[in-house]
């Protein structure tokens, strides 16, 4: 229980809505163990060469709400003077030097098929000591493996890096669920979440775990995590923060009266890969536009509540926005 709006919001953070740092140091010494074992595997020349492994997603990008349930990680081949066509998007990969290692990936035409590739991976990470299964993610693109002993899984992404293209700029190429491979680069998301977050007064990941809490609530039409994300950000970066509140709800509060607009609008992808983020339904929009509009007004009358020294009331407005995981006041 807590007697004041900051004890809840405190309170509400660190047990409801940021991952537990004990769990936080069990995930990091597990995602060591996974990389050594995997680093083994070349041994077996069945196995493709391995050239580096960089994390990606919101875990990496330390987004990521309660629970810890998955964490991804990207494994860069060696792709041994291999081409792709960069004017074509899904591209593929052209064992052009017949590489022993990558010959039995491909399908007879030299082009190194992703799909094996993931195959290969789950075949070998199954037989990995202290984890249960191996498997294909549903969308394709990943090969899964669950632990024994914790409760997160692990999406683990095969994927080559290219030279830099015309633009100056290099990219990670990774399956596209249908045997060919496309673009992606998670640096550029953590870059600039890193960015935003250090431009402002006030912790911008507490802010967009906030945000993505809210839209996870069975109360509206749910948008994909990373869409919330982006969209946080938007409001944050290039703003002064000067001009926004010194508080993490206080900012909440700001977010939601974005939201209600933005979600109509266009969502570009910061990478400059996937166009505009934003494929919900009309129908959807509407919905996220309603909720946003009617929080608002509650997250605006509970700040009123706290102004007024009304933390029972204010706490209890809280509660309405974010369920009953909110702390209660005594």
């Amino acid at each position: 229980m807590a007697t004041t709006v900051l004890q809840a919001f405190e309170e509400f953070l660190r047990i409801v809505i940021r991952i537990d740092p004990e769990e936080n140091k069990k995930a990091k010494a597990s995602k060591d163990e996974l990389l050594r074992q995997i680093l083994k595997l070349p041994e077996d020349p069945q196995f493709p060469l391995l050239f580096d492994h960089i994390q990606y997603g919101s875990y990496a990008r330390k987004t990521k709400t309660r629970p810890l349930n998955d964490i991804d990680l990207m494994i860069v081949l060696d792709g041994q003077g291999s081409k792709y066509d960069i004017q074509i998007t899904p591209t593929h990969i052209s064992n052009i030097f017949d590489s022993p290692q990558l010959r039995q990936f491909t399908n007879g035409d030299n082009r190194v098929n992703s799909i094996k590739v993931i195959n290969t991976f789950i075949k070998y990470l199954s037989k990995v000591p202290l984890y249960k299964k191996a498997d294909f993610k549903k969308n394709g693109e990943a090969a899964v493996l669950e632990l024994q002993s914790y409760n997160w899984v692990y999406d683990i992404v095969p994927c080559f890096i290219t030279k830099p293209e015309y633009n100056g700029r290099t990219y990670f190429l990774i399956p596209d669920a249908k045997g060919g491979w496309k673009k992606t680069d998670p640096r550029i998301d953590k870059a600039r979440v890193e960015s935003v977050n250090a431009s402002q007064k006030v912790s911008i990941l507490d802010v967009i775990r906030l945000a993505k809490y809210w839209n996870a609530r069975n109360t509206m039409a749910t948008m994909e995590s990373y869409l919330m994300e982006n969209m946080v950000l938007d409001f944050f970066d290039g703003r002064s923060p000067n001009t926004l509140p010194d508080t993490v709800r206080g900012c909440f509060l700001r977010v939601l009266e974005y939201i209600k607009i933005a979600v109509h609008n266009t969502v570009a992808d910061p990478k400059g890969i996937q166009g505009n983020l934003n494929n919900l339904s009309l129908e959807e929009k509407r919905s996220i536009a309603a909720r946003a509009e009617t929080d608002f007004g509650r997250a605006y009358q509970a700040m009123q509540f706290e102004v007024s020294a009304q933390h029972n009331l204010a706490i209890n407005t809280w509660r309405q926005i974010f369920g009953n995981n909110f702390p209660t006041y005594p």
